[in-house]
């Protein structure tokens, strides 16, 4: 995370039926983006909520800052803001 990369613990694809031609279909158009980069920071900040070292938490929770600006579609950026904060309040398994 210090570098800059988003650790991800996603299986939203998977979970969602997003396998062979459906998931090829996805990336082919680059619509992927528009599921992993928010689903990457949601994965990270239940990790940095339920395991990580006050430091490894300080680090990421900048990281996920900085990253959900980058997310182009606010429409995906205002939903991914919004269960990040939900999953800070204790909920868990959004994804997109």
């Amino acid at each position: 995370m210090d570098l800059g990369y988003i650790p991800s613990f996603c299986t939203a694809c998977y979970r969602e039926g997003r396998t062979g031609d459906r998931f090829m279909s996805l990336c082919k158009t680059g619509q992927i983006q528009n599921c992993c980069h928010p689903n990457a920071l949601m994965t990270l900040k239940e990790f940095l909520e339920d395991y990580a070292s006050p430091e490894t938490k300080s680090v990421g929770e900048k990281l996920i800052a900085e990253e959900l600006g980058r997310i182009p579609k606010e429409k995906v950026r205002a939903k991914a803001a919004e269960y990040i904060e939900n999953i800070h309040l204790g909920r868990r398994d959004f994804r997109f």
